[in-house]
């Protein structure tokens, strides 16, 4: 029955302001609704909901990502523009530069949240 359904990405942060600004003005997506406990972001097809939770930032692993496809280094050149940082993994073996990871045709980058969230990007 699931296979039919459509899915959405769901991140935990502890301050809903804090993550209303990185998440509309850092990331640039569009609000769509949002409350005082649950915001939802509009992001492709999708859309991203960022609710209150005491455990938010706990997750060791991708909380979202996202397919940069052939827009990767302006996705990132646009972020960095905004004041993102980006997350430097050297145990990876991949090469690295201005944000991004590469191996071959396979470009991938990682950010966090105000939270500590990991959002991902790559490309394929």
């Amino acid at each position: 029955m699931l296979k039919d359904k459509d899915s959405a990405p769901i991140v935990a942060v502890k301050d809903l302001a804090r993550a209303r600004d990185f998440y509309a003005n850092k990331l640039g997506l569009e609000l769509v609704r949002g409350d005082d406990n649950v915001l939802e972001f509009k992001t492709g097809k999708t859309t991203l909901a960022v609710y209150v939770s005491d455990y938010a930032g706990t997750n060791k692993a991708n909380a979202v990502v996202w397919d940069g496809a052939s827009d990767i280094e302006a996705i990132v050149a646009d972020l960095a523009s905004r004041g993102v940082t980006f997350e430097h993994y050297p145990d990876m073996g991949m090469a690295y530069k201005d944000g991004i990871h590469s191996s071959g045709e396979f470009k991938a980058v990682w950010l966090k949240d105000p939270d500590g969230n990991i959002l991902h990007i790559n490309s394929m």
